[in-house]
């Protein structure tokens, strides 16, 4: 496996809609199992295929205290959602960056798993606002997106600043 690099903001890739992807293939195997490396070694518990800079429709998640628990989902697609739950987020390609937000605390998800088979299922909680926040990316929103103005603004300064020190 190989640790991929993780795009940051504000690279233009992270804000444009993906690609659906047509067929599994050994590369696409492949490509999803360095998502899982890269994302377990940042760390942290989704990472998007824009990320990696590939504009295709593909999410990798583990909410699993023990890291045992993949699901890589391929061009998935939200079909319900309901109930509401506020959540502190933060991304890997906006390290160092929290905040809160609200999003649906219950939905069923639709997409193909990494075998090509088609698969619907449920999610909830931390689950559910994984990958929503995952599926975000593949529409070319950040989680910052869902901020008001001023916490947008004061988030976007904290990530400047803080990539200031680092240089």
């Amino acid at each position: 496996m190989q640790k991929l690099d993780i795009v940051l903001y504000p690279e233009q890739g992270l804000r444009e809609v993906c690609s659906p992807i047509a067929e599994m293939n050994d590369d696409l195997d492949k490509l999803i199992d360095d998502m899982f490396y890269t994302m377990y070694d940042a760390p942290g518990i989704g990472l998007a295929a824009p990320q990696i800079a590939v504009q295709q429709r593909l999410i990798v998640v583990d909410v699993s205290e023990t890291k045992d628990q993949p699901i890589a989902l391929i061009n998935p697609k939200i079909v319900a959602s309901s109930g509401e739950i506020i959540w502190e987020e933060g991304c890997l390609s906006l390290p160092g960056v929290y905040a809160k937000v609200k999003r649906p605390s219950h939905i069923l998800v639709q997409g193909m798993d990494r075998d090509g088979k088609k698969i619907e299922m449920q999610a909830d909680d931390l689950l559910a606002v994984c990958i929503q926040h995952e599926i975000d990316h593949l529409n070319g929103k950040l989680f910052i997106d869902h901020l008001s103005g001023l916490k947008r603004t004061r988030a976007l300064q904290k990530f400047r600043k803080m990539q200031e020190q680092e240089d």
